[in-house]
């Protein structure tokens, strides 16, 4: 029996009451892994679900489109692109189950924002605190590359899921998350264009009501194995946006677990 059916038949935790915003991302979450509105992720997530790789033919691939995860108290919302083929498609949560997940996750570890450098299955017992991962497409796309109309009909999604959690600081993983943000500000009226706001690895905007948004480059394995990122390149931003948070007035409690990998004094 794989990871993903063991949690299903695991015994149900204690059950505490919802907060509003609880109850609202289960909503949300609920409409989006129903959502079949575009046609060309919908054949290609199902039919990479039927085929598998050869590596986890005895999984059942999750196949729908991928919710937020996260603690729904979270000032700090991360913006990825879409699930992975193989990754999130496989698992149904964010940055689970490719190589992207495991730079991300243990730099999040790193910081203090995660209980354990890992994340591979929906089991695992990764928490995240103060923290909320999200993509501006929410089904696994050919070649990793969702259509501007894809990314357009997910929007409605990531603009309910950033109502919801009304964060201070948003953290773009690569250049379409910075767009699709900034998209949806521009939409909303609060600034006027995109173009004043340039994408680079380590930029950093103040936008309304003290949100801040930072900018660093999507950990693709095309990015973390030809050295254009590396984990100091993330443990140097990931410590300004904490310094930004607490500088804010939100507590950050570091997750039970957690521990900051020692770094030189160059980092």
């Amino acid at each position: 029996m794989c990871s993903l059916e063991r949690a299903r038949h695991a015994k149900a935790p204690t059950q505490f009451p919802m907060s509003d915003k609880e109850r609202s991302l289960r909503l949300l979450n609920e409409e989006i892994i129903a959502c079949r509105k575009c046609p060309r992720l919908v054949e290609y997530r199902e039919r990479v679900a039927r085929e598998k790789r050869l590596a986890y033919r005895d999984w059942t691939y999750w196949g729908k489109p991928v919710p937020g995860f996260g603690d729904p108290e979270a000032q700090l919302l991360i913006v990825g692109l879409a699930p992975g083929a193989h990754g999130s498609n496989r698992t149904g949560r964010m940055f689970t189950g490719d190589r992207s997940g495991v730079f991300l996750y243990q730099a999040l570890y790193d910081a203090g924002f995660a209980n354990q450098p890992t994340g591979a299955t929906p089991d695992d017992g990764l928490i995240l605190r103060n923290l909320r991962i999200t993509a501006a497409a929410r089904c696994a796309p050919p070649d990793n590359k969702p259509l501007p109309s894809e990314i357009l009909n997910c929007r409605g999604y990531l603009e309910r899921e950033i109502d919801i959690l009304r964060p201070r600081a948003v953290l773009a993983l690569g250049k379409i998350g910075w767009d699709v943000f900034l998209g949806i500000l521009k939409h909303r009226g609060t600034i006027p264009a995109r173009v004043g706001y340039r994408f680079a690895h380590g930029a950093e905007v103040d936008l309304e009501a003290g949100l801040r948004l930072f900018g660093v480059y999507h950990p693709s394995q095309q990015n973390t194995q030809t050295g254009l990122l590396t984990p100091v390149m993330y443990a140097k931003v990931l410590r300004r946006v904490r310094a930004f948070l607490e500088q804010s007035g939100v507590s950050l409690e570091t997750v039970p677990g957690a521990q900051k990998r020692k770094r030189s004094a160059s980092v």
